[in-house]
């Protein structure tokens, strides 16, 4: 903060960022607390010869928040592994992945970074069935790459590194770019796995489907189960919360900072004005005393004997009310006769 009171600049940019911040993750943070709270409020289904019956007695054939946990089971056809044997499952996706070295100019450090030249994600009809092998009740699970928290198993993965000559080695260095490889992984999600659907279960035409739920609730297929998915939302809810609190006192520390400061310079200010009137009834006083009229006493007169010019400048207030003599004159510590502020050094003035 400058002598006027203004805060700096490094100030008003840490207020702006924090509360920047803050915004942001408080608003965060409030769509995976009401994420969790509908988590927690979601109806748990299960999976059996019953289910079409709750269904079409239910409103609108629908619970538009429900959660189901069963296994993965196919509708018409599966996927095969591409790389592992008698490996099926209903979503695969294969990722090419390019990792190199990056030389950091900054830092004088080489730093690991990967981009994704490649991603394809294919996909069949399948639905969720009971644990219970001889319920042959299914859910069709509908838009499935939607869903969030979709982990799928790596069911293969492998690393090509990159062949270098002499000549690539020397021309990497001078770009700062140095190829490490291709990473290859295949993630599948197989048949058999045990997977929780959170979504709206509607009853369409005699098929049970779990689909993205309306009212803006989250979509989940994970193969978490019920109680993990519900834990691993609220660690996310307590990150977010911690963040918002850090910078949220951040931004108020700095605010209160800045108005303390604010306050302080005020006060200050106050002061030195209350300062100034009691010099100038003081001069007056003097001036009754030595029976010397104000009109004939010149502006630039010194303040303190009225006859000499004024002649040095005090440091650090700055202020010009004084002649070289009488400044010499005045007691140790010397205090500038206006401000009352200890005078560091005076610095003489010359008038042209």
């Amino acid at each position: 903060m400058d002598s006027s009171g203004k805060p700096s600049t490094a100030q008003i940019v840490v207020l702006a960022t924090s509360s920047a911040l803050t915004a942001i993750f408080y608003s965060i943070y409030r769509n995976r607390s009401t994420t969790v709270a509908r988590l927690k409020e979601a109806k748990k289904v299960s999976i059996d010869k019953e289910l079409k019956g709750i269904l079409s007695e239910t409103p609108g054939r629908c619970i538009p928040y429900a959660v189901i946990e069963g296994v993965v089971r196919t509708v018409k056809e599966t996927l095969s592994s591409q790389f592992v044997d008698n490996c099926k499952g209903v979503i695969e996706r294969l990722t090419l992945k390019e990792e190199k070295m990056v030389w950091n100019r900054t830092t004088h450090i080489w730093n690991s970074t990967e981009k994704v030249i490649h991603q394809r994600t294919n996909t069949v009809p399948f639905g969720l069935g009971s644990h219970d092998e001889d319920v042959t009740a299914t859910v069709r699970v509908i838009r499935p790459l939607d869903a969030a928290e979709l982990d799928l198993e790596t069911t293969y993965e492998n690393f090509h590194p990159t062949v270098q000559s002499l000549s690539s080695v020397i021309g990497h260095f001078i770009s700062g770019e140095r190829p490490k490889g291709i990473h290859e992984t295949e993630e599948m999600l197989r048949l058999g796995e045990s997977v929780t659907g959170v979504g709206e279960l509607v009853l369409d035409n005699n098929l049970i489907k779990l689909q993205p739920p309306k009212q803006d609730l989250h979509y989940f297929l994970t193969r978490l189960d019920y109680e993990s998915l519900l834990r691993k939302q609220g660690s996310a809810v307590k990150v977010w919360r911690i963040l918002t609190i850090v910078f949220g006192v951040t931004a108020c520390s700095t605010l209160l900072y800045i108005l303390w400061k604010r306050y302080l310079q005020h006060k200050q200010s106050k002061k030195e004005r209350s300062t100034l009137e009691e010099f100038k009834e003081q001069q007056k006083k003097r001036m009754r005393e030595l029976n010397i009229e104000e009109s004939s006493v010149s502006p630039s007169s010194c303040s303190v004997c009225l006859s000499r010019e004024r002649s040095c400048v005090f440091l650090e207030c700055g202020h010009v009310c004084s002649c070289t003599q009488c400044y010499e004159a005045l007691p140790v510590p010397k205090k500038c006769p206006i401000c009352r502020a200890t005078i560091d050094r005076a610095v003489p003035l010359y008038n042209s």
